[in-house]
């Protein structure tokens, strides 16, 4: 059995992480278990009600705590932890060469990536990676193959996934910028679209998402939808840490830090090695 563990990370601590792990049985891989926060995701091993109810909350992560979670609920370790958020083995302090490539193969369809800085993440990227580090799992940058850690970028994985020519519009606090003319009405029912397909799309990939990713009502909150779409993102998080780890994803930088992104139909991944 393999296990990747896909996280929506936060780049401050005071906003929550969607985090989803994925398990493959025989040649399908299936999601195991999603969750708006980290602290929804580790109690879920023991199945705290009150935990699934309560509010997402942003805390710092705690990369053994999420591991030992990960691994009780798939029944093995994990292999491969894909992470959407800014990460290197140096200190970022602005733009990194990985940011610059992907901008770069992206930027056409409106993926370029928004400019990490010694403040945002900052501290928190470099926590985050000491201590999946210190778990053994360190940043692989060249070949994810043999497991470890990995940066992933959602949004031009999703243009990969979708065969997309543009950016998809799924993020529930721009709504207002996709659609300006539609009622907020119109707009929520667009959204709700919108995930529809992204859960369609990923269900191709994986086993069990589109159970776990229920449409939500009409009248869902803010907090409801926010969790939605960090758990959207933490699923295309665990896809491209599947892809990656087996071989068909390319990371886009240097030695220092770089963005896997799924190859496009038919390409190999021509950087992997």
């Amino acid at each position: 059995m393999t296990a990747v563990l896909g996280i929506d990370a936060a780049w401050t601590a005071g906003q929550p992480s969607g985090v989803a792990l994925a398990i493959r049985e025989g040649a399908r891989w299936r999601l195991r278990a999603v969750a708006p926060s980290y602290q929804h995701f580790i109690a879920s091993v023991a199945g705290a009600e009150a935990v699934a109810d309560a509010r997402p909350r942003g805390s710092l992560p705690d990369a053994p705590a999420l591991l030992a979670a990960a691994a009780s609920l798939a029944g093995t370790k994990v292999d491969l932890v894909a992470i959407d958020m800014p990460l290197a083995r140096t200190p970022i302090v602005g733009r990194r060469a990985s940011d610059n490539a992907v901008t770069r193969a992206f930027g056409g369809r409106y993926c370029g990536t928004h400019s990490p800085s010694a403040v945002r993440p900052g501290p928190l990227s470099d926590r985050l990676r000491a201590g999946f580090a210190a778990a053994g799992y360190p940043l692989r940058t060249r070949d994810a193959r043999a497991g470890g850690l990995i940066e992933v970028y959602p949004h031009p994985a999703l243009v990969v996934l979708a065969q997309a020519r543009r950016r998809l519009p799924y993020k529930a606090s721009k709504t207002r910028t996709y659609w300006p003319d539609e009622t907020l009405a119109a707009r929520r029912m667009l959204l709700a679209a919108e995930w529809a397909r992204i859960v369609a799309l990923l269900a191709t990939r994986i086993d069990g998402v589109a159970a776990a990713l229920p449409v939500l009502p009409a009248d869902a909150g803010g907090v409801a939808r926010k969790a939605q779409e960090d758990m959207i993102d933490a699923v295309v998080c665990a896809w491209v840490g599947i892809a990656a780890l087996e071989g068909a994803a390319e990371p886009f930088g240097d030695a220092d830090s770089a963005i896997w992104v799924p190859c496009e139909q038919g390409t190999p991944a021509a950087s992997a090695g």
